[in-house]
């Protein structure tokens, strides 16, 4: 897939070399440095070098070349709640693992996204466990990468066991647990990870949460909740009550953003998933 863009230089960029130019649209170094490699970048119709200096009325025209190397599989089901030229947002349903692995090499979000632009490298902005439901961005290129990377501000709800009154703060180090590839533990070494919490309604002895994540640790929220003793329902690995649900009950159901190039301000949600819902009855 090649996405070509055409910028135009105004009066505060006036004197600017293309580089510069360039970054202050968002463009990341090692970009640029492939766009100069490749010769995707002219000025006016003519090659432009990135130590050239552009002048206000100047119209540069970056044309990104990409490729994709995932094996596409359109079978797989999640819906699209937004696309445009740079970004889609899936749906992804539970039990649809994010990224191919050894264990799911066809069956997989990248494996959709490879069907739908095959000519597209898979470039997920941030990623959810398999069995965690919700919206998942996807820059369509490397320009869109290089924007949103750290950007996107995401809201999740998760149903854990037992009564959670009062919003609060959890701020605790996650660790791998020793010994083992994938469980994470609450430890003295571990990495920083802070997590914001409100709740949003009480019943049946659960309570749904409104969570934010002001770092990004894996399993950061099962570990968290599990850790002050409320684990999510359904998390069989951390303790979770699995009687009424099967997997653990997070969702990411918001999403905001600022759109690569346009830099138009965008908000997605996606619903609360019935068998989430259902233990609120």
């Amino acid at each position: 897939m090649t996405r070509e863009l055409e910028l135009a230089v105004t009066n505060g960029e006036d004197g600017e070399t293309a580089g510069g130019f360039l970054r202050k649209q968002g463009f990341s170094r090692k970009l640029i440095t492939k766009l100069k490699a490749s010769g995707g970048l002219t000025r006016n119709g003519k090659l432009l070098r990135t130590v050239d200096r552009v002048s206000a009325g100047d119209t540069v025209r970056v044309c990104i070349e990409d490729s994709g190397d995932v094996v596409p599989n359109p079978d797989v089901k999640a819906a699209i709640v937004f696309e445009n030229e740079d970004l889609v947002v899936f749906d992804k349903p539970p039990n649809l693992p994010v990224h191919p692995s050894i264990v799911h090499y066809a069956d997989t979000l990248g494996n959709l996204y490879a069907a739908l632009y095959p000519n597209s490298a898979f470039r997920p902005i941030h990623r959810l466990d398999k069995d965690t439901s919700g919206l998942v961005a996807c820059a369509k290129n490397k320009l869109a990468a290089s924007v949103l990377a750290g950007a996107v501000e995401k809201t999740y709800y998760a149903v854990v066991d037992g009564e959670i009154p009062q919003s609060g703060e959890i701020n605790a180090p996650i660790g791998r647990v020793d010994g083992s590839i994938i469980k994470r533990e609450v430890r003295a070494d571990g990495q920083r990870a802070v997590t914001l919490y409100k709740p949003l309604l009480i019943k049946n002895g659960r309570t749904l949460l409104e969570i934010t994540l002001i770092t990004g640790r894996t399993h950061q929220i099962r570990v968290h909740f599990a850790h002050i003793g409320f684990p999510l329902c359904g998390d069989e690995m951390y303790g979770g009550d699995r009687s009424e649900i099967r997997r653990q009950a997070l969702h990411c159901g918001k999403m905001r953003l600022k759109l690569p190039v346009s830099g138009e301000e965008l908000t997605i949600e996606s619903p609360v998933p019935s068998d989430i819902a259902k233990l609120l009855e």
